[in-house]
């Protein structure tokens, strides 16, 4: 009596000529419950399909004596092995190779690799079992059949909007890290907050535009120009149905409301802010953080003229500080190298460091080089020494320079971003990640 052929183990022969990859192979079918034999070159493989046809060939293409598309056309024209089953699995990827082996009936073509559970996926699938792949390991795929990861983009996550200090700038020198002033939006949720209204917030305007009727918060840092000249140019403050709140600290003078209703006065620009229709609501900073959708958002006073704050926000177990004018150290103009908590220097400035102290990502301007410093002292911007000082002090792991000044072209913010590396490293602060924010960054709090 017969024994049926499901019943038996399957035989395999396998085609190759590297010894390692051969017994390695082997190893992983006969562990599967397969049957294989070996044969290390063209001839041997084509004597041995013909005396003995195995359930299936494993042919590998680069052999000697006969390559592997020699074997297989020579398998097709004797009618003893006509349809015996093949798969080409060869270290070659080429369309070709593909092409050819499918012209002579390969019923599959695999790439070789270390992954022994794909081989044994792949030979079983071949025989009709169509296992499970065992957890970690993953089947060779074809062409169609791609991994292509999709980007989570509900995840907290902020970007830069306008990057440039003082006023906007444009041209080709300055393309890389954009023109516009200070704007930054924060998404959480279903919640979108941003602080200044720098000419940065017409970009953003015209993409809040393309989605949903929303309620948005604008928190300010100071209202000089470079920080509120968008705001006549954000689209949704003129659309019925948007709710817009900004916050802002209380001046030395007019109210924040009288401010912004100022920079709209007829002789400034054509439309007054009686014209924007939406809900707009000003509201004066508090001790009380404000909360936001899982957002938590607090403030302290930075060194800039003007009532100037910088913001924490607090988000998924992250702490993002926008901080974009801020003169730390005023007036020092020494090397920063033995500058500590308790020098008298910084004493004075403790309140900020205090206040970035945490954080995990630290957006924080260095306006002007140590050459240029000398001459701006007291503008209300930081040296790149300095800041590198405020880095170190605070422990920030990372740090995106931004308020680039407007003289600085593409050459000379990436000379002066290695050298902020280099005083980085020479004054002890090596773990951090310094980069140069530009129009357009973005980034997720959580990876």
């Amino acid at each position: 009596m017969n024994t049926p052929a499901t019943s038996r183990k399957r035989r395999i022969l396998l085609a190759e000529d590297v010894n390692v990859i051969a017994m390695s192979m082997a190893h992983a079918l006969k562990q599967a419950g397969y049957e294989v034999q070996i044969a290390r070159d063209g001839e041997e493989c084509l004597q041995m399909a013909r005396s003995d046809p195995p359930d299936l060939l494993l042919l590998d293409i680069m052999m000697p004596k006969l390559d592997g598309i020699e074997v297989l056309k020579r398998l097709r024209e004797d009618a003893s092995t006509r349809s015996l089953a093949v798969v080409v699995c060869s270290a070659k990827d080429f369309k070709t190779e593909r092409e050819i082996a499918a012209q002579l009936g390969a019923v599959d073509y695999f790439i070789k690799s270390s992954d022994a559970a794909a081989l044994v996926a792949k030979v079983t699938a071949v025989f009709g079992q169509h296992p499970s792949v065992p957890a970690g390991s993953t089947p060779e795929q074809s062409r169609d059949e791609a991994w292509i990861p999709t980007l989570k983009t509900g995840r907290p996550h902020f970007r830069l909007w306008g990057t440039r200090g003082s006023t906007p700038t444009l041209g080709a020198r300055f393309q890389r890290h954009g023109g516009n002033t200070s704007c930054m939006s924060f998404s959480i949720g279903d919640e979108l907050i941003i602080f200044d209204a720098g000419s940065g917030i017409r970009d953003l305007g015209i993409e809040v535009m393309s989605g949903k009727i929303r309620k948005m918060h604008l928190f300010i840092t100071h209202t000089h120009w470079d920080h509120i000249q968008g705001f006549p140019f954000f689209i949704p403050a003129y659309v019925p149905g948007f709710e817009i709140i900004v916050y802002g600290s209380k001046g030395f003078g007019k109210d924040l409301e009288a401010i912004f209703r100022g920079q709209l006065d007829r002789d400034y620009f054509p439309v007054q802010l009686e014209d924007m229709h939406s809900n707009l609501q000003f509201r004066l900073l508090s001790d009380t953080p404000v909360e936001i959708g899982g957002a938590r958002i607090t403030w302290e006073f930075s060194h800039h003229p003007l009532p100037t704050v910088g913001y924490k926000i607090e988000a998924a177990g992250r702490t993002l500080v926008w901080m974009p004018d801020d003169e730390f150290l005023q007036g020092h103009i020494g090397p920063p190298h033995d500058l500590t908590r308790d020098h008298g220097l910084v004493r004075p400035f403790d309140k900020v460091i205090e206040f970035i102290a945490g954080a995990d990502v630290v957006i924080h301007e260095a306006q002007y080089t140590a050459e240029e410093y000398p001459q701006k002292i007291g503008w209300g911007h930081c040296s790149v020494p300095n800041a590198c000082v405020l880095m170190k002090l605070a422990g920030i792991p990372r740090w995106i320079v931004t308020h680039h000044d407007p003289m600085h072209d593409d050459t000379f913010l990436e000379a002066k971003l290695n050298l902020t590396r280099q005083i980085l490293a020479e004054i002890g602060h090596h773990s951090i990640e310094v980069t140069h924010g530009y129009d357009g960054m973005m980034a997720y709090l959580h990876a």
